[in-house]
């Protein structure tokens, strides 16, 4: 009894993993199950290159690095795109330019993030993220923009939000 337990706690663990990771498996001519682990990166936003193979299934049916990504035109496979660290900065009052200078990161040169500017998209430089939270603001009126993100501010203060805009504050 205690083998027939182990057994079905080993494939509820296997089932877990590919749910939660989306890993495949493949079987072998000799009967054995290989693991097909999902290859690096993510599906661009956009198909703005030719496809390098068309009708694909799962990352493996697509030539080295490349991803099958579902578009209009049906599955293909496509060079992965890849999120930069950082976050785009909070879009400011009106519309940026309305065009499309990007579609995902891996377009931007550096360390710059592919960011919505209230009507398309274009490489931006990203915000830095300290570690920690905002405390809630206190009582005092400060309705002013003192920082726009955390790189702002000196050593591990965060930009937190006051009553009525934006200060540099130590994080709980």
């Amino acid at each position: 009894m205690e083998k027939h337990w182990s057994a079905v706690c080993a494939l509820i663990l296997t089932l877990s993993a590919f749910v939660h990771f989306n890993i495949a498996f493949a079987a072998k001519a000799d009967g054995n199950l290989t693991v097909i682990l999902p290859k690096p990166g993510h599906c661009p936003r956009l198909l703005n290159v030719v496809p390098s193979h068309k009708g694909c299934e799962c990352d493996e049916d697509c030539p080295a690095d490349h991803k099958c990504c579902v578009f209009d035109c049906g599955a293909v496979c496509v060079p992965p795109a890849f999120t930069k660290p950082g976050v785009c900065p909070r879009r400011r009052w009106g519309l940026g330019r309305c065009a499309e200078f990007c579609s995902d990161d891996s377009d931007c040169p550096n360390d710059e993030k592919c960011c919505y500017n209230g009507c398309g998209h274009e490489c931006t430089a990203p915000y830095t993220v300290k570690r920690g939270r905002c405390a809630l603001p206190k009582g005092t009126p400060m309705c002013a923009e003192y920082c726009y993100h955390d790189g702002q501010c000196p050593g591990e203060q965060k930009c937190c939000k006051t009553t009525c805009g934006h200060a540099c504050s130590e994080p709980c």
